[in-house]
């Protein structure tokens, strides 16, 4: 690990000498190459430098202690010294394992959301709204940028379907476990008898994705313009501005009609199409690779019920880990760094094991 950790330390002095010349800053497209490499390992390299200050700082007081007309006020000084720098070194030694785990290329991308009622009728629609509503809350928390790119809403106010994008630094790292069935368990407020009814809803997170990542083939699209519909009158367009995109080979369907312009429409539905057929071009790859199945945070698939939000015991449940939050109000409000921190930390240590095995 350590030889690892010199080689990168010596590759992060390259790139400062590098990104310092004249004629690579001149080149715009490799200097900004440049700097994302310097800045991915950054964090390795600082948390390297303090391993090895420690180091130091022990080795210092150790050579102290050898020194036998040392005073006991200093021995014991010093022999405290080390004992904090050896449990200090104990935890920035897992902390440099857990940073040279291969990175997920996708972390650092922005992501577009979508999110289906499933079983329930309106009440999956309104649990639909309350989760778009969650998500939102943490990307404002996060400062990341919502914006919805297409939407079904319903009557009552939920969503039969709702798409829209978070654009934000690390925003598919902190939201790519939240893919799967949500399930919620609560009275309806259309339920005169009181009783608890369960309903579904499916999310899919997929990392937005540059026209160079997935290349489209034209010819392989059809595309269909029509008439907005909405809830309301003023939801009813009265020009054919939404756009209905075809890919052919796959069979994938994506529909836009947010935008009152059918060139943003259609902008919006080639950014969701990229995402899903680079989405499905991964699925077919983790296929291959059983180490993915093992997972304790699992797969990610829509199919899979990861979470349950019970209302009359005011819990989040999180399935996969087997974490139960009695705070459902403050997580529906978008905060949910607690959830979230704990399937990072899960899926960091089944990485780590999976090394070790």
């Amino acid at each position: 690990m350590f030889e690892k950790l010199s080689f990168i330390e010596e590759r992060y002095n390259e790139l400062s000498e590098q990104i310092s010349d004249p004629a690579v800053i001149a080149d715009q497209d490799k200097f900004r190459k440049l700097c994302k490499e310097q800045s991915d390992i950054t964090p390795i390299v600082e948390k390297y430098r303090e391993y090895k200050k420690l180091m130091q700082d022990m080795e210092d007081s150790e050579a102290m202690l050898s020194d036998s007309e040392l005073d006991k006020e200093l021995r014991e000084m010093a022999e405290e010294e080390i004992a904090e720098c050896k449990k200090t070194l104990e935890k920035i030694n897992e902390e440099l394992k857990i940073l040279l785990l291969p990175k997920d290329p996708n972390d650092d991308k922005n992501v577009i959301v979508e999110i289906r009622g499933g079983a329930g009728g309106d009440e999956a629609a309104l649990f639909a709204g309350d989760l778009f509503r969650m998500y939102s809350m943490y990307a404002e928390s996060n400062r990341w940028k919502v914006d919805i790119m297409n939407s079904n809403a319903t009557e009552l106010g939920g969503y039969k379907e709702i798409s829209f994008s978070i654009e934000g630094q690390g925003a598919y790292s902190r939201l790519k476990f939240e893919s799967g069935v949500h399930r919620v368990q609560r009275i309806p407020s259309t339920e005169s008898g009181g009783r608890i009814h369960t309903s579904t809803v499916t999310v899919a997170v997929l990392p937005e994705v540059e026209e160079v990542e997935v290349e489209i083939n034209q010819n392989d699209l059809r595309i269909d313009v029509f008439r907005a519909g909405g809830p309301g009158g003023q939801c009813v367009n009265t020009t054919d501005s939404a756009v209905r995109i075809t890919h052919l080979p796959t069979g994938l369907v994506v529909s836009c009609q947010d935008e009152k312009s059918q060139l943003k429409n259609k902008e919006k539905g080639m950014k969701i199409l990229r995402s899903r057929l680079y989405e499905l071009l991964q699925s077919q790859q983790h296929e291959e690779i059983a180490q993915e199945r093992k997972s304790q945070v699992g797969t990610g698939d829509r199919s899979e019920r990861i979470r349950t939000y019970n209302f009359p015991q005011g819990r989040v449940t999180d399935h996969r880990i087997g974490l139960t939050l009695h705070r459902l109000e403050s997580i529906l409000n978008g905060d949910l760094n607690e959830l979230i921190d704990a399937l990072v930390t899960t899926h960091q240590s089944e990485m780590l094991k999976g090394q070790q095995e």
